[in-house]
């Protein structure tokens, strides 16, 4: 019955410290500067590379500023 208390008692103040961590992390985050970019011309473009340690592969994307454009490489062909 001790054991069964001790772990239930150790799971709640975990989840209690990470509540709180969650929240200031939230709250730390509010006011900086928003996720993304801004939209506009042109394209973004992204480097993505892989390694898994006995080979690897490099490739390139061009991802467009313009959110409308953006969108419609969603969009299946025979929808447009």
């Amino acid at each position: 019955m001790d054991a069964s208390l001790l772990i239930v008692g150790v799971s709640i103040a975990i989840l209690a410290i990470l509540v709180a961590r969650a929240i200031h992390v939230v709250r730390k985050e509010k006011g900086s500067d928003p996720r993304g970019s801004l939209p506009g011309e042109g394209d973004h473009t992204i480097h993505a590379e892989y390694s898994s340690g006995l080979s690897g592969h490099h490739s390139s994307y061009k991802v467009p500023r313009d959110p409308q454009a953006y969108a419609r490489r969603f969009v299946p062909r025979q929808k447009e």
